[in-house]
């Protein structure tokens, strides 16, 4: 449990600097250069997703259980994941209403899968890399869109193609995690 703690504490916390000292990126970028912060940025976050993997892994071998969460719940979190793989797909297609609705899908896809998976796991271990990453994507969400309001930024819509395939994107991907993938990498098929 050790290795997963140590592991949020980097990952998340390279992701919050900007969040909680916006000056800081600048600074450092100042200071070292766009790509030194880039690749210093880089090899923490990539410690810290190492140390959470192979730290929910060894919690996963003896976990300690608060509560045991009835079958329906994984149904539950697996249909969450719809809009989170939508609201995923739409971060990453520029010009999406979604994009400019929200301002910050991948903040909200964070939220949203966070909590389903609170909903399907009940141990420990769980709970702490669940609610690590609801809690830093909910502070997250306010203070980003409190910057947003104050910056008067807005974010462009292209057309409604754009909103088509960031929808058809994450109905695809939702499918492939869903049927396949999530059981390959996790040992656990939402759907049985």
């Amino acid at each position: 449990m050790l290795l997963l703690i140590i592991g949020l504490i980097l990952f998340l916390g390279m992701h919050s600097a900007n969040m909680l000292a916006p000056g800081l990126r600048a600074g450092a970028v100042a200071r070292i250069g766009v790509l030194p912060w880039k690749g210093f940025y880089g090899l923490v976050s990539i410690v810290g997703l190492v140390l959470i993997v192979l730290g929910y892994g060894e919690a996963r071998m003896q976990p300690t259980w608060l509560w045991s969460s009835p079958v329906w719940t994984r149904h539950l979190a697996a249909l969450l994941m719809l809009p989170v793989m939508i609201l995923l797909a739409a971060t990453y297609v520029p010009g999406t209403r979604i994009k400019a609705r929200i301002g910050h899908p991948m903040l909200l896809a964070t939220k949203v899968w966070a909590l389903a998976h609170l909903f399907a796991n009940g141990a420990v271990h769980e709970v702490v890399l669940f609610g690590s990453f609801l809690i830093w994507a909910v502070f997250g969400f306010i203070v980003y869109r409190k910057r947003d309001r104050a910056s008067g930024k807005h974010y462009p819509v292209a057309g409604i193609g754009r909103d088509i395939l960031a929808v058809v994107m994450g109905v695809v991907l939702w499918a492939l995690f869903s049927f396949h993938l999530h059981r390959m990498l996790f040992g656990v098929g939402p759907f049985g």
